[in-house]
């Protein structure tokens, strides 16, 4: 009897040995401050993707890839907004990393109408600083001085009493400013006279060594050189897009290259702009953001570093073939790869399971309107000459040239000193413009943003408006386009307003402290950044107003 029990506890024994062998236990990072964090984290915006391109295009994506990493090891919020109009660039990435909407950040648009100014603004521009590293003058002359709050980045900075590093790199000096910060180490964008990622002085007085050496390699030339071939058998693209020759396509590469695979060697040391337009863009991106780990030790010295890399090409090559066509497909195929080996990268240099990652959108699309014509989709083409034929009638009304000065963020700027200093009456002339806009077959409605409180309106639509309103950086009308209509012209396609198709994002976790799962309830650019401070322990950026999405962590 007492050898039975002897045998049974022995084998009790070896069986708690080896399940005690099969647990893995996740190495926590330790910080100087003693509060557990990850050693990296990463940020990544994808410029202009649609969230159904995650299922849409699913059966094609690596299981090492990217996104599929992203879905089968992460978590996904399936319903995520953005939750102001209009939906561009520069105010999706401020938005992603304050937290915060326009009507906070003052981020309105890619350009806006400054009231107090008296001009039109660029989102980066800045005239007190400098070009770093390029001899383009007007390139680096950008910062983040027109973003109004504070950046996940920046309280980072701010919580390890600017110990942690933080670096910003894109093609778009939009996508690589916004999300750096104001505090950044460091901000990189890509110049397309030259070939070469740039900075300001707002950040350095001279180029980094690791950012030198990373163009004297030339890398656009070797890109060009391995030329835009398909990735998958034609017969694939064909199962998933409309045809590769399209009218309603824009050429890029010239007239005569109306379908894939195109010929980049031509562009070796003349175009550089070109790359841009190519999933080699996305490729350049990648591999100047793994320079910048291995160069700036990003993860090493035991204080959270953040790298927030934005990839601008899929916006390039969506908004001149659309998102049904092969090219746009075929980005997506790279660039799917292109995160895996990014991710794989992560891993050899930073650790397994020591780092987070994030990855949303900017923005959507809309379908070009060519495509939704012969599909019998609602939408169309809107208001390509829409300000000179509405100062024609206004001429023929009241007598005077050039009363409305331009339209931005689909909203008009009127000519404030001409009304104030002529015998035109304000209301008048705001009510036949309002008139017009709303005989207009692709407009739903029109008003005059300073009584938007007044004016009736679907709530969904009234809050994204109001989120969008900085009164010093918007217009004086704000016209609403109807379902699937854009203001473009005769070929390809363009984003920004509240509808689905340009609001509903991809959102998705990924790494150190990060479970897997997935979440259908309605969720908002503006949590990404109170989520990423809440599982920093680190303050939430000055104007945030999203809320954690508290099932994402573990």
């Amino acid at each position: 009897m007492k050898r039975c029990v002897l045998i049974v506890i022995s084998l009790l024994t070896a069986g708690s040995a080896l399940f005690s062998q099969k647990k893995t236990v996740t190495p926590v990072a330790k910080p100087v401050s003693g509060v557990a964090r990850p050693k990296l984290v990463v940020g990544i915006v994808i410029d202009q993707m649609r969230w159904d391109y995650l299922y849409r295009f699913n059966n094609l994506f690596k299981v090492n890839g990217g996104f599929k990493r992203f879905l089968n090891e992460g978590y996904t919020c399936e319903n995520t907004f953005i939750p102001y109009t209009p939906t561009y660039t520069a105010a999706g990435h401020a938005s992603v990393y304050t937290g915060s909407v326009p009507a906070i950040n003052g981020v309105t648009g890619n350009n806006w109408y400054d009231n107090l100014l008296q001009k039109a603004v660029y989102c980066a521009d800045d005239n007190t600083v400098s070009t770093v590293g390029s001899s383009t003058v007007a390139v680096g002359q950008m910062s983040p001085r027109n973003l109004l709050a504070t950046t996940v980045t920046d309280e980072l900075r701010v919580a390890t009493n600017f110990n942690s590093k933080v670096i910003g790199i894109a093609l778009k000096d939009r996508g690589a400013i916004m999300p750096a910060g104001h505090t950044a180490n460091g901000a990189f964008w890509y110049d397309g006279k030259t070939g070469k990622f740039v900075t300001s002085t707002w950040y350095t007085s001279e180029l980094p060594d690791w950012v030198q050496q990373f163009n004297d390699r030339k890398l656009p030339d070797s890109l060009y050189a391995l030329n835009w071939n398909l990735s998958l058998p034609k017969e694939v693209y064909s199962q998933y897009c409309t045809d590769d020759i399209k009218n309603y396509e824009g050429r890029p590469f010239g007239k005569e290259a109306m379908s894939m695979p195109y010929t980049l060697s031509q562009y070796a040391g003349s175009d550089y702009e070109k790359l841009s337009s190519t999933p080699q863009g996305n490729t350049i991106t990648a591999e100047l953001a793994k320079t910048a780990v291995a160069a700036e030790h990003l993860g090493k010295d035991g204080n959270t570093d953040f790298l927030a890399v934005s990839f601008s090409s899929p916006d390039y090559i969506g908004h001149t073939f659309g998102p049904n066509s092969w090219e746009q497909l075929d980005d997506y195929i790279k660039l799917d790869e292109t995160l895996g080996k990014f991710f794989d990268y992560l891993d050899a240099q930073v650790g397994k399971n020591q780092w987070t990652v994030f990855l949303t959108a900017d923005h959507g699309v809309a379908h070009v309107p060519g495509f939704s014509k012969e599909n019998n989709l609602p939408g169309g083409s809107f208001g390509e000459t829409l300000v000179k034929d509405i100062n024609e009638a206004l001429k023929v009304k009241f007598g005077k040239n050039d009363i409305v000065k331009g339209r931005f963020n689909y909203q008009l700027v009127l000519n404030k000193g001409l009304v104030d200093s002529s015998d035109l009456n304000r209301d008048d002339v705001v009510e036949f413009i309002i008139n017009y806009l709303m005989k207009q077959d692709g407009v739903a409605n029109a008003f005059e943003l300073s009584k938007l409180a007044q004016t009736t309106l679907t709530a969904t639509i009234k809050d994204r408006i109001t989120n969008g309103y900085y009164p010093t950086r918007c217009g004086d009308i704000q016209y609403i386009l109807k379902p699937g209509y854009m203001d473009v012209g005769a070929t390809g396609t363009t984003h920004g307003l509240w509808n689905p198709y340009d609001s509903h994002i991809p959102l998705l976790f990924y790494g150190w402290g990060i479970k897997h799962g997935s979440t259908n309830r309605e969720t908002y650019m503006t949590d990404i950044s109170a989520t990423i401070s809440a599982l920093l322990h680190i303050q939430m950026p000055s104007g945030c107003v999203g809320h954690v999405i508290e099932e994402v962590m573990k």
